[in-house]
């Protein structure tokens, strides 16, 4: 070992004692801080709060309709052999312009033929289609109800979140 090296060694030991020398002083602030506090007189402590016995529920609506399914007649279960309620007709065969949602429909104009007006409608495939009132178009069940030269009524048949149907009217305008 050369002599620099044991010289920064024995320099190094010498500050390390001296760090831990300047530790054990200023102890007595402490140790009179805590001497005050415990000749303090001790506080009154506040009793616990009593407890309340529990007292038990008895459910005696378990007679009731669950309030988490729907009401049988928002459902449509008890229709009375009522006929009119809305659903879509499963054994219709499917038009062509029901394969397009409806917003991708639009009205070109229009075309008077033996006394029936039609409606030309662009479909997102490029093509020109007409449509008259009875047809059929949109994702939704969507029944022509009436064309005139500036629009299509349209009546949509779909869910509404009971489990049943419900009418939407609808409207394609002629697009400018």
């Amino acid at each position: 070992m050369s002599a620099s090296y044991k010289y920064a060694k024995a320099l190094s030991i010498a500050m390390a004692a001296l760090a831990l020398g300047a530790c054990t002083g200023g102890m007595d602030d402490l140790e009179n801080a805590v001497a005050e506090v415990k000749q303090r007189p001790g506080g009154r402590i506040e009793p616990l709060p009593e407890i309340k016995t529990y007292e038990s529920f008895d459910y005696s609506a378990a007679g009731f309709r669950s309030p988490f399914t729907p009401d049988a007649q928002i459902l449509g279960a008890d229709t009375g052999g009522d006929e009119s309620m809305v659903r879509p007709d499963a054994n219709r065969n499917r038009e062509f312009l029901e394969q397009f949602p409806l917003d991708t429909l639009r009205m070109v104009g229009s075309l008077a033929l033996s006394d029936r007006l039609y409606a030309l409608i662009e479909a997102s495939d490029g093509l020109i289609h007409r449509v008259h009132e009875g047809d059929y178009m949109g994702q939704n069940h969507g029944k022509v109800i009436s064309v005139d030269d500036s629009q299509i009524q349209i009546v949509e048949i779909v869910p509404d979140g009971l489990g049943g149907w419900m009418e939407r009217p609808a409207a394609i305008a002629l697009s400018e």
